[in-house]
């Protein structure tokens, strides 16, 4: 971390100011609305104690649906320019590598005091979004609120009862009529979806694996897979930050907006389809890129990680830029949407906490935080250090890789090619699902194309894993 510039450890300034905070916000005023009687309730992850936004339905006249989301109000305790936030601008996310997580906030305020946690009631901004039956945004508003959650609950469990593989969780039946206000949300969540995709928002499956442990010792790679339940609160959380870029632009200020440009490898795109039999216009369409990937995911869908980890790797990443009233949106490609901020994880990330204080000063008419120039210069900030967190996650996953296949030199593997540049050329394994790097015979191939290859040899201590081609 410290030689990406990124700081593992809060400074006694920060310490000081923590140790000045005596419990959350909860104030209550005439401004602030009380919707701590609704059925608020958080799915995340079954270990996630930094819990950022809860939601609730509310089924309106005409078969149209209300969706609140609320968002922990990071900022009444983070102020702008105090230590703690200096730590948190400095490093703009919070790092989660195998071995242990570096959060961006001291755990006092993102687990606990600025967390939206069970039986808690705690200050949070509310995206209010009314959505038709068909999926479309009819009305969407942002405002400062007092909440409840009701039910913490895990996806994992949540995705089980929600396909009727389970029980009910327990957590959802204590809670009177909450089991229902969840399906509310999942058809909501599902339409949202199928609109987003029917505009060209691209269906992308990726094989993400974590660490199983036995006590110290690595044991395995665990394949996680997209569920249903993660489906309610993505869906849901790209519809938040499309409502909340939009309020902003609606009001004449600025925005901090995350976009996916256009690709500039599209030609490689170009091949990949029509390896599969497609073909794809010259020109960027991501309608007919989508087209494609739902025909190949039906075609054989234990192999679309494979292809959408290449698709992934060719649109090129995400980044953040300042958006002006009356500019052009850059929008994001993968999501074909033109208007899309981070606003909903502020405990985690730094944009997220940029724009809520943006969001607050439109709410309230206050002196903006930021001006233009600051936030032009933290956009580019943000896009890099984000980039440098997510090598340090990968350097420790890759280490913890080597471990994994350090007794598995000379063993071959079926593989994929995930990168192919000058400086080098990148396969995953089809499993267990890790990366390195292809040393000899990389001659000629590029991103998407499947091969064999053999472990040439592991470094632990500085994550190499390195093959060979292997056959022609």
């Amino acid at each position: 971390m410290v030689e990406r510039g990124l700081l593992p450890d809060f400074s006694p300034r920060a310490l000081a100011e923590l140790g000045e905070l005596r419990g959350p916000a909860t104030e209550t005023d005439s401004k602030r609305r009380d919707l701590r009687q609704l059925p608020w309730c958080s799915i995340d992850n079954d270990d996630s104690r930094d819990l950022d936004q809860l939601t609730v339905a509310e089924v309106m006249p005409g078969k149209s649906v209300k969706i609140l989301v609320a968002i922990a109000d990071v900022d009444a305790l983070v102020k702008k320019d105090s230590a703690i936030d200096e730590h948190a601008c400095r490093n703009t996310t919070s790092v989660y590598t195998d071995a242990v997580i570096f959060p961006m906030l001291p755990e006092k305020l993102s687990t606990d005091l600025t967390s939206l946690n069970y039986a808690s009631e705690r200050n949070a901004l509310v995206v209010e979004m009314v959505v038709s039956e068909e999926g479309a945004l009819l009305r969407s508003d942002v405002y400062e609120a007092l909440v409840r959650n009701h039910a913490k609950l895990a996806y994992n469990s949540v995705v089980g009862w929600l396909e009727g593989d389970a029980l009910i969780p327990a957590e959802i039946r204590a809670v009177p009529g909450l089991d229902e206000n969840i399906r509310i949300q999942d058809r909501v969540a599902q339409r949202l979806k199928m609109l987003r995709h029917e505009h060209g928002a691209l269906t992308l499956e990726t094989v993400e694996a974590r660490l199983v442990f036995d006590a110290d010792e690595i044991k395995d790679l665990q394949v996680e897979r997209k569920n249903r339940a993660k489906d309610i609160i993505e869906d849901l959380m790209i519809a938040a930050n499309g409502a909340t870029a939009r309020f902003l632009t609606a009001r004449g200020l600025p925005s901090f907006r995350r976009v996916v440009r256009t690709p500039k490898r599209w030609d490689r795109i170009r091949e990949l389809a029509s390896d599969y039999g497609q073909i794809l216009s010259h020109e960027p369409d991501a309608k007919a890129l989508e087209a494609f990937l739902t025909h190949a995911q039906a075609a054989d869908p234990l192999r679309f990680p494979d292809l959408s980890l290449a698709i992934i790797k060719l649109l090129g990443s995400g980044e953040y830029v300042l958006e002006v009233p009356g500019g052009v949106p850059s929008g994001h490609f993968g999501l074909a949407v033109q208007d899309y901020s981070h606003s909903t994880a502020p405990n985690r990330r730094y944009p997220d906490l940029i724009t809520q204080r943006l969001l607050k000063a439109a709410i309230t008419g206050h002196h903006m935080p930021y001006e233009n120039e600051e936030l032009s210069s933290l956009a580019k900030h943000c896009t890099e250090k984000e980039d440098d967190a997510r090598k340090v996650e990968r350097h420790v996953k890759k280490s913890a890789a080597a471990m994994l296949l350090e007794h598995r030199i000379g063993e071959q593997f079926e593989a994929i090619v995930t990168g192919a540049a000058e400086k080098g050329t990148w396969v995953r394994l089809l499993y267990p699902p890790i990366e390195g790097r292809l040393t000899s015979g990389f001659g000629g191939i590029d991103v998407g194309q499947k091969l064999r290859v053999q472990l040439v040899q592991t470094n632990v201590e500085r994550g190499y894993i390195d093959f060979r081609r292997v056959g022609a």
